[in-house]
């Protein structure tokens, strides 16, 4: 089903995964290489085009990270994105230069719209800028075909060669229309037809999955979210009953999560289910800690040494599977990428894993990706919409040390605030929202009683591929109604805040 594809070459940017789902949004199948992948590597693959993403480095750092020349000699469609345009052009002969003035955020940009790959924009067009560099002068071939205020070479083509550079970045949802340039660099200049679609991912990962895995066991590390789920139903169809699943409960889920999982995996799925209640052995190891970063660790290594000793007790298991996805690896800044903050199933393993190799089916998908995968398995409606949710938890939306008491506040909070959610019937708008137990306490009055306890913060965003997001504009009275249940019923919190960052600046999580 792969007789398209789409090359994307990873120079390091925060967007670069991104690129290759919008790509693939087009019904075109999309793969994120490294840049020093070799000339032979991308003849034997054979794309119709090839993507040069963006990166925080200079053509001039040192070390900085270059592509063969003999790339451009291969007759395949180029376009190459902020980084990937100015390499590009200093590979080529033209000139780079440090901009007196850093472009960022949302900047008009003149173009010719007569280029293929700027048809169907008006002259103006507002995209997202990210960049101190810019090209100064194109190389021998290339023209102009885009321009802001500051940067006089915002997008530049060759159409002999069929190379093309744009300053800005058309794949994040700043950019007004950004999906047409990839469209039309897909279908005007790479001349795709775009018939792939995310059936073909998951026939060709359960095939993929048959032949890796054989008739050796897998254990997969089940919690009940999207991702797991998945990942769980893919290793299912490949392999049977070779598949174990455990439910490894550390008592960080949401209220009455851990028996809502129990009840749906073992009486709509056919999968062995094992679950353990380690809540005590998590909240030991724990005990004392507030460092984020340490909790991630911290709870990662615990999930492993669980899944070891659970091991030993079913007999010989050949393959971990875990239902890591790309916002996951992205934000743990593996590959090419810098670090956002690691997570616990990915940057978080320890060094030493008892089993011979880790499976990750859904690592190169986005989360609406990975849902689209579940309804093609047959997976519910209500659980392929399930809320997301963090491997390591509540243990990430307590700020500071975390304890049982602790626990139970968030727990409660967290679930008046989804209640409320369902109940105006905004659960489907909003991609995803959560309280918060922040670490500050407050003066307040409850009765005639001054009280010092705890702020909630709530967190409610709306995205469609969780790398940017908008908060979500929630109407004030059910604000003021999930605010007044939460300091009514809820012990020890007196204030509730509303959290209303984007992302970027911020994550959507808080830590």
């Amino acid at each position: 089903m792969k007789n398209e594809l789409i090359l994307i070459l990873d120079f390091g940017g925060q967007y670069n995964q991104l690129i290759a789902r919008r790509v693939r949004e087009c019904n075109v199948y999309s793969e994120v290489v490294p840049y020093d992948i070799s000339i032979e590597k991308i003849k034997q693959k054979n794309p119709k085009g090839i993507i040069f993403t963006g990166g925080p480095a200079s053509v001039y750092g040192e070390g900085s990270p270059k592509c063969a020349k003999e790339i451009f000699e291969l007759g395949v469609p180029i376009l190459g994105i902020c980084y990937g345009m100015q390499l590009m052009t200093h590979i080529l002969g033209g000139t780079v230069a440090r901009a007196n003035k850093r472009e960022y955020g949302t900047i008009d940009v003149s173009i010719d719209n007569s280029s293929p790959l700027l048809q169907g924009f008006e002259k103006t067009n507002g995209f997202l800028m990210s960049h101190t560099d810019y090209v100064e002068t194109v190389p021998k071939g290339f023209k102009n075909i885009g321009f802001t205020e500051s940067c006089p070479n915002a997008a530049i083509q060759n159409t002999e060669k069929q190379l093309y550079g744009i300053q800005f970045h058309p794949e994040v949802n700043h950019s007004m229309n950004g999906l047409q340039v990839i469209k039309n660099f897909l279908f005007n200049i790479c001349n795709c037809t775009g018939d792939w679609i995310i059936a073909s991912f998951a026939q060709e990962s359960i095939q993929k999955l048959k032949e890796k895995i054989g008739d050796k066991k897998a254990l997969c590390a089940l919690s009940g979210g999207v991702d797991s789920s998945v990942a769980a139903v893919l290793l299912s169809k490949a392999i049977g009953k070779n598949l174990t699943c455990i439910f490894v409960d550390h008592g960080l889920l949401r209220k009455n999560e851990g028996d809502e999982v129990e009840e749906i995996f073992r009486n709509q799925f056919d999968i062995n289910l094992i679950r353990v209640n380690a809540k005590d052995r998590f909240l030991e190891k724990l005990a004392g800690i507030s460092d984020p970063e340490t909790k991630r660790k911290i709870i990662g290594e615990e999930f492993i040494r669980v899944f070891e000793e659970e091991a030993k007790k079913i007999g010989t298991v050949d393959f971990l599977v875990q239902g890591t996805i790309y916002p996951d690896v992205i934000e743990s800044g593996l590959g090419k990428s810098s670090v956002i903050k690691s997570h616990h199933n990915v940057g978080g393993l320890p060094d030493y894993v008892d089993f011979k190799e880790i499976v990750e089916p859904l690592r190169d998908l986005f989360k609406d990706e990975v849902r689209k995968t579940g309804l093609e398995l047959g997976i519910p409606e209500n659980l392929v919409y399930r809320q997301p949710f963090p491997g390591p938890g509540l243990a990430i939306r307590i700020i500071g040390d975390i304890t049982d008491d602790k626990l139970n506040i968030l727990k409660d909070a967290d679930s008046i605030f989804r209640e409320e959610i369902a109940k105006a019937g905004l659960h489907k708008n909003i991609n995803q929202y959560f309280a918060v137990l922040t670490n500050l306490k407050s003066v307040g009055v409850m009765g005639d009683e001054r009280t010092y306890d705890y702020t909630i913060a709530l967190r409610a965003v709306e995205t469609t591929d969780f790398m940017t997001g908008v908060w979500s504009k929630i109407p004030y009275e059910i604000l003021e109604k999930v605010s007044s249940r939460i300091v009514n019923e809820v012990k020890h919190v007196n204030r509730v805040v509303y959290d209303i960052t984007s992302k970027p600046p911020a994550t959507i999580e808080w830590e």
